[in-house]
């Protein structure tokens, strides 16, 4: 069975031109519809929040019943339609309620959708990150163009240009073929057996500190850009740079991957992740130092990323991979992101944006010294693999 290249791709390239529009810009309309840095923290709060238990209850159900592609269909028409909402309503209480409702159903979507890539391209695992590749340029596209037009156009557009990205979502996965999973219901390796080993309960807390330390950089690097006189194009620009280095990791993934262990990946990852957040937090005024910390992204997203999709396909297996991914997303993305976001939200004005930036930058070397000691060694992923 070939693998449909294009239709997986353009799943993640929809898929992430709606975080190029939401991530960069959502803080920005939140805080041009009157919320304040507590709210606007407490909102992406509970965004994270429905990451923890979403994607753990889609990720049972498609392990047990095999159907990982109709539980995205579902999810992804859900989203829109809830999304859609923020087009009519206003007041926090609305945009609570909202924001958990498509929270759900969002945070449920993209763990499923790695499981049946990784279903699609079987024993050609190294070619994901040439799919993946897709996602970032997507968000690239976005976030330019979304930019530009915020230099002329108010933010209102916001909550319409989201759900017409959402609803191209769930039109590419009507058109992606379903695939046949293999559950080895003779493997008697539970998933609470695997959960206990000391790498992998290493490496879900390294993915938790990791994700912690990106909520400020989410949530409020645009607000923080425009407080120092950014351009919402610079902004873009800035956001599009970070992405445009993931690509060029992306490429290279194969090569990267070939030559080097995934332990290494996460740990220079988790190093260079230290250095960028306090220069970002402590070198605001030069914007050369910026481009430089967001050529970082390569290594603080794509590297920690592709590191953390092979190693769940590894500990993981087939069986629980479902499961495996859920788990990743809902421990990291989600509690990291949840926590990150309150924390950043509650002190970004009292304790102050270099100071939240350098709590970060202490989380990622925590991360390092966690997984320096109990991550294991892991093989590389060679193109037979």
């Amino acid at each position: 069975m070939s693998i449909p290249y294009w239709r997986l791709s353009g799943f993640y390239f929809f898929y992430f031109a709606t975080v190029g529009t939401f991530i960069p810009y959502w803080s920005l309309y939140l805080k041009e519809s009157g919320f304040n840095p507590v709210q606007i923290g407490e909102l992406f709060a509970l965004l994270g929040g429905t990451r923890i238990i979403a994607p753990m209850l889609c990720g049972w159900i498609a392990d047990h019943t095999g159907k990982n592609l109709r539980i995205i269909r579902i999810t992804s028409f859900l989203t829109a339609l809830f999304f859609a909402g923020f087009i009519f309503i206003q007041g926090y209480s609305g945009f609570a309620w909202l924001t958990l409702a498509f929270g759900i159903f969002w945070n449920s979507t993209l763990p499923q959708f790695e499981a049946v890539t990784l279903y699609h391209l079987k024993h050609q695992a190294h070619r994901y990150s040439q799919i993946r590749m897709w996602g970032s340029i997507g968000f690239i596209v976005a976030v330019l163009g979304v930019g530009g037009l915020l230099d002329v156009l108010s933010t209102d557009m916001i909550p319409a240009m989201v759900t017409s990205w959402m609803t191209l979502i769930w039109l590419v996965s009507l058109i992606t073929p379903a695939t046949k999973t293999s559950h080895h219901e003779t493997d008697g390796v539970g998933i609470r057996q695997i959960i206990k080993r000391p790498e992998v309960l290493a490496f879900l807390l390294v993915s938790l500190l990791l994700q912690f330390a990106h909520a400020p950089y989410y949530v409020f690097y645009s607000i923080y850009l425009k407080h120092y006189q950014y351009s919402a194009s610079l902004t873009g620009l800035l956001w599009a740079l970070g992405v445009f280095a993931e690509i060029v990791l992306f490429i290279y993934m194969r090569r990267v991957l070939k030559r080097f262990s995934l332990r290494s990946i996460l740990l220079v990852s988790s190093l260079l992740s230290v250095i960028r957040w306090l220069m970002i937090g402590w070198c605001i005024d030069y914007f050369w130092v910026l481009v430089f910390a967001q050529l970082l992204h390569a290594a603080t997203f794509a590297g920690v990323h592709v590191a953390a999709i092979h190693l769940v396909h590894q500990y993981f297996g087939d069986r629980h991979q479902g499961k495996g991914q859920a788990l990743y997303a809902s421990l990291g993305f989600g509690l990291g992101g949840m926590l990150g976001s309150y924390y950043s939200g509650y002190y970004w004005e009292t304790l102050g944006s270099a100071i939240v930036y350098s709590i970060a930058a202490l989380c990622c070397g925590f991360a390092f010294v966690i997984a320096y000691a109990w991550v294991g060694r892991e093989k590389t992923v060679s193109s037979a693999a």
